[in-house]
């Protein structure tokens, strides 16, 4: 995932926490703030501590970066989204995190329409 579809800055976040609304399942809470001025959308991840040691967070992190990399043709452009993981993404595998986030996506009406 490049750069730019990054959220990094401290002040990003807290706008996206204040301002944005919130979807969420059992596995994940998703944040969308809709920002008028930007073409793509940006993802900033969250994973607690209380979720594993660092491998597991950065495993879950790869995890949720590559499943919006694989749906990035289907999200909405032109929001941000920060994606806080739940306790119960720790004992999800790939594929169980990628369905994951995909039901919480379309509960928050994020994805688009894929003909076919």
């Amino acid at each position: 995932m490049k750069k730019a579809f990054r959220i990094k800055k401290n002040d990003d976040f807290q706008a996206v926490f204040k301002k944005g609304r919130s979807v969420a399942n059992r596995q994940f809470v998703i944040y969308i703030l809709k920002k008028d001025k930007q073409e793509n959308f940006r993802i900033g991840l969250s994973v607690s501590k209380k979720i594993g040691n660092a491998v597991k967070r950065n495993q879950i992190k790869r995890y949720i970066r590559q499943a919006f990399h694989e749906l990035e043709d289907q999200v909405k452009n032109g929001n941000d989204y920060v994606i806080i993981a739940r306790k119960p993404a720790a004992e999800m595998d790939y594929h169980t995190v990628k369905k994951s986030l995909e039901h919480v996506l379309k509960l928050g009406k994020i994805l688009k329409r894929v003909n076919g």
